[in-house]
């Protein structure tokens, strides 16, 4: 008789997971679940003492994980983070490219420095810290997932959301993780995005306090925003072993709010 069990777990015991942006918002929940599912979480963000408190409130749940500063536009300094990290929980094979930097800005008001900072923290910090995983991982033939944060303002835009800046990061975050996925899918790295639509998070909050939220929400066929644990299922697919056949894919996790 053939084997009707599924092929399919979500077991993470005994992975190093690396979570961007971990001090707030969707990084939190991120690192929780992963957590929870057995990942030893490596917690990369600035706020160190927001990162204590999340690594204290994981291990509160039975889970491990632990503060590594460092500023995602610093790439000088990834590879003493990802020593540090190897040094505590082994070789990274879990990355989840979460740090992300909003403009709130038209195009014509924005000044160089602002441009700059949005995509250092958007598209090279993201790109350069994956090749430097990447490189690890290669070096001691282990596998690995990526996993990198989009968002469905790189799909769709409207001309009064001031977010140009963001949206074409983000749209270039998607060709980054098409192009990273075949260019490692030979040494069994797999690349995948997830791309929210709008989400509850410290990045939104401000938005949603300067404009009337139910008239943001009135336009979605279910007239609300997400929670960062509608994006568990996404993830964990994506980082599980489950996803081995799967590379270079968008999963946009948005509640049909851009269908209308």
């Amino acid at each position: 008789m053939s084997n009707h069990k599924p092929d399919f777990s979500i077991d993470l015991s005994g992975q190093t997971a690396l979570v961007t942006g971990a001090s707030s918002g969707l990084g939190v929940r991120f690192a929780q679940v992963l957590a929870y599912q057995g990942a030893n979480v490596a917690l990369i963000g600035r706020r160190v003492e927001r990162l204590r408190e999340v690594a204290q409130d994981i291990a509160t749940a039975g889970g491990r994980a632990e503060p590594f500063v460092l500023d995602i536009r610093d790439v000088e300094a990834m590879d003493l983070a990802l020593d540090a990290i190897e040094n505590t929980f082994g070789t990274v094979s879990i990355l989840i490219n979460n740090a992300g930097m909003p403009d709130g800005m038209y195009a014509t008001k924005m000044p160089p420095g602002v441009v700059d900072q949005v995509l250092e923290t958007n598209l090279r910090g993201p790109f350069t810290l994956a090749g430097r995983v990447a490189q690890r991982l290669m070096a001691c033939g282990m596998p690995g997932r990526i996993v990198n944060v989009a968002s469905m303002l790189a799909f769709d835009y409207a001309a009064n959301s001031a977010a140009s800046l963001y949206s074409i990061s983000k749209s270039a975050v998607i060709r980054m993780t098409e192009v990273l996925a075949l260019e490692w899918a030979s040494r069994n790295i797999n690349v995948n995005a997830i791309a929210p639509g709008l989400f509850e998070s410290e990045m939104t909050t401000g938005m949603l306090e300067r404009v009337d939220e139910a008239a943001v929400t009135r336009t979605f066929p279910r007239g609300r925003i997400g929670q960062p644990a509608h994006l568990d299922g996404a993830l964990l697919f994506l980082v599980s072993p489950s996803s081995s056949f799967v590379t270079g894919t968008v999963v946009k996790v948005d509640d049909g709010q851009s269908n209308r």
